[in-house]
């Protein structure tokens, strides 16, 4: 019987052929388009057993006072460090412990979220001493059972982009994508080698880590120098917070509150000092931030319906359009309609809402890039809009960025999901030197901002290299 083929005409990158003999369980064509080879493969299950997690329940909530049991939420290793950092895991009570202990991470087990980001996953390893660490549900842990295979090794496999795309492919895509157990179970690893061979690529892939590590550490100290450069430019002296009873307890005039805000701690004797702070900066004015921008607004949030899935002639930044320090045009939501708001080089843009508070103010990034379209933006952020002959921008983005400005931002906060707007801030006052000074000094914090973009993308080229080198390694290629 002569081979089927497609027609010459047919478009190859819209349509394939799979044999009846290929299909196992899955009828739906995309999870076959990656044609992936796994006939030097085993199953994961031979190795492992993979177990859910569990939400606290519903009596119980987290400790206040240090324990030593932890809880460990997804949050805590969605980043790309390789490192968990117990340091952020939330206490709980024994009690608590105890009603979930089934659900109990130990050293060498590999955690697994399962639902959001699905797929991102951490090794557990040097937990403190004294610690026990119950897992959230939306994660399971990876818990091996067979002793040929090392668990730093199943780590990288499961990081490399074989195993990825196997990943993506099986998650179920619902409102929130989820991956199931089972599918965990049955993903297909490459046939394990010796455990010689093992270590030789988990010493490649941590040498390249390595390279990784040095090079953020030193871009974050470049980033950390910037606010001792800026704040001895203007002379601005970091109050010491003094936390004695005394000054948890004060008295406000009521003239001073009178057709203002009437809730204590905004008048708490910390903001004071720290306002007291910037009054003091050594340049000639200290202005309110309204007095050099043109724009100071809140963005509009589409209706669910009116965004789009494909890529449109109306572009929107939202809260998550960034790269580090910058708004990243790469990475921009489509509407179907337009907005009239339009974004300029130069806007900054303040998160202006969050489900926790601490976080409202403090998220500030800036746009170093020309739109080639016009662009709008959500209702999460406020853009504001330097009047370039009065301030330079970058060096009111660096100003904002102080932790000193990004508390008083963080001050404003209003009502019960924290917002704050663009009227709530404008009466912030900064330092500003002559324009001619602030050009100086922006110019001078460019360049560092420079060099640190620099280090993070030779960051990521090695975590790249790392992954390319030992999947390259490990598949035999």
């Amino acid at each position: 019987m002569s081979k089927f083929e497609l027609s010459g005409e047919v478009d190859s990158e819209k349509i394939f052929l799979i044999n009846l003999s290929e299909i196992e369980n899955r009828i739906d064509c995309e999870y076959y388009r990656e044609n992936l080879d796994f006939s030097n493969c085993i199953k994961l299950k031979e190795f492992v057993k993979v177990k859910g997690g569990k939400r606290l329940p519903k009596e119980h909530v987290y400790s206040n006072n240090e324990t030593e049991y932890l809880y460990l939420r997804v949050s805590n290793f969605s980043s790309d460090n390789d490192v968990l950092d117990f340091n952020d895991l939330k206490f709980i009570n024994k009690d608590t412990f105890e009603i979930l202990e089934r659900y109990e991470v130990i050293e060498n087990d590999l955690i697994f979220s399962i639902a959001g980001t699905v797929g991102k996953l951490k090794l557990i390893s040097n937990i403190p001493n004294n610690r026990r660490i119950i897992l959230t549900e939306n994660a399971a842990k990876i818990e091996i059972i067979s002793n040929e295979i090392l668990p730093k090794y199943l780590e990288i496999i499961l990081k490399t982009n074989f195993l990825q795309k196997q990943i993506n492919l099986n998650y179920i895509q619902t409102t929130i994508p989820k991956i199931g157990l089972d599918r965990v179970e049955n993903l297909f690893i490459p046939k394990i080698p010796s455990k010689e061979i093992q270590e030789n690529i988990i010493n490649i892939y941590e040498a390249f880590l390595l390279e990784k590590q040095q090079k953020e550490q030193k871009a974050k100290e470049l980033l950390d120098s910037i606010d001792d450069y800026l704040l001895n430019e203007l002379g601005i002296t970091l109050p010491e917070v003094d936390n004695s009873l005394e000054k948890r307890i004060f008295e406000v005039n009521f003239s001073e509150i009178s057709g203002g805000r009437f809730d204590s701690d905004y008048y708490s004797y910390s903001y004071e000092i720290m306002m007291d702070a910037v009054s003091k900066a050594n340049v000639e004015n200290i202005n309110e931030i309204d007095s050099v921008v043109s724009v100071i607004q809140s963005g509009k949030t589409p209706s669910s319906i009116d965004y789009s899935d494909e890529v449109t002639e109306f572009p929107i930044i939202k809260a998550g359009s960034y790269t580090n320090e910058y708004i990243d045009l790469n990475k921009l939501d489509y509407t179907k309609t337009k907005n009239n708001l339009e974004v300029e080089k130069g806007d900054i843009f303040i998160l202006s809402a969050a489900h926790q508070s601490q976080y409202v103010g403090k998220q500030i990034k800036i746009l170093n890039d020309e739109v080639q379209i016009q662009t709008s933006y959500v209702g999460e952020l406020i853009c504001i809009r330097a009047i370039k002959e009065l301030c330079n921008p970058m060096y009111l983005f660096s100003l904002l960025n102080l932790d000193i400005l990004k508390t008083l931002l963080n001050r404003e906060k209003t009502g019960q999901t924290s917002h704050i707007y663009g009227k709530d801030i404008k009466h912030i006052k900064i330092p500003l030197p002559p324009i001619e000074k602030q050009n100086e000094i922006a110019q001078h914090i460019q360049a560092i901002r420079d060099k640190v973009k620099q280090l993070q993308d030779e960051a990521k080229k090695a975590l790249d290299e790392a992954k390319n080198e030992v999947e390259r390694l490990i598949l035999g290629e």
